[in-house]
């Protein structure tokens, strides 16, 4: 990563912990937060969506051994029952909380994206923090990998809604099955689950 911020933390004597989700956006499935506090530096870290399945499968092994991380999975009754944004910042105050408590010394925890958790004494909303901060794109690659790897797992049990291939998300194919089939226990009630029509002109 070319421009890391977490530098600008770490020369005033603060210990930086990333945070990141994925999943915000599905019909199923949990929302998944990491949290990762780098001990050394990761080589090839940037935002997950701009690697491929494999390196961010690849740089899961290294981000482990080098920092220390806690991933956390908000189910989608939560979801329904919180709202999806609730229930991400529940989560991610969690996840960062296990990694904060961990940590001695002055602590800053970086969320992507342009909301605070509202639980640390130090916290920063970075827009775009996965392609600023490292910590953020460590966060963001392990909880990527971790939900892809729960949607292939819940694909074996509902192989209709081709959920390995869209990972939940709201595909035309993935609508198509839910017209089809109906929804799991797994998708978010609070969502739409059906497809907008097309719009038409009168003109």
């Amino acid at each position: 990563m070319k421009d890391n911020i977490d530098t600008r933390y770490t020369a005033d004597g603060l210990k930086v912990i990333g945070v990141d989700e994925a999943g915000r956006g599905p019909l199923c499935g949990p929302v998944v937060v990491g949290a990762v506090h780098l001990l050394a530096p990761v080589k090839g870290l940037d935002d997950s969506k701009k690697l491929s399945e494999h390196q961010r499968e690849a740089l899961v092994p290294l981000i482990l051994a080098n920092s220390i991380w806690q991933v956390y999975s908000v189910l989608p009754c939560v979801i329904d029952e919180k709202n999806i944004l609730y229930a991400t910042l529940w989560g991610m105050g969690r996840a960062a909380g296990k990694v904060f408590d961990r940590l001695a010394g002055e602590k800053i925890v970086l969320i992507d994206g342009n909301k605070l958790i509202k639980r640390f004494a130090r916290e920063e909303a970075v827009v775009k923090g996965d392609s600023k901060s490292a910590s953020i794109a460590a966060a963001s690659i392990l909880a990527k990998v971790h939900r892809d790897r729960i949607m292939k797992r819940w694909a074996l049990i509902y192989p209709q809604y081709g959920l390995a291939e869209h990972k939940g998300y709201p595909t035309d194919s993935h609508y198509a099955a839910l017209a089809l089939h109906g929804p799991t226990p797994i998708h978010r009630r609070s969502f739409r689950l059906t497809a907008r029509p097309e719009q038409t002109t009168l003109f």
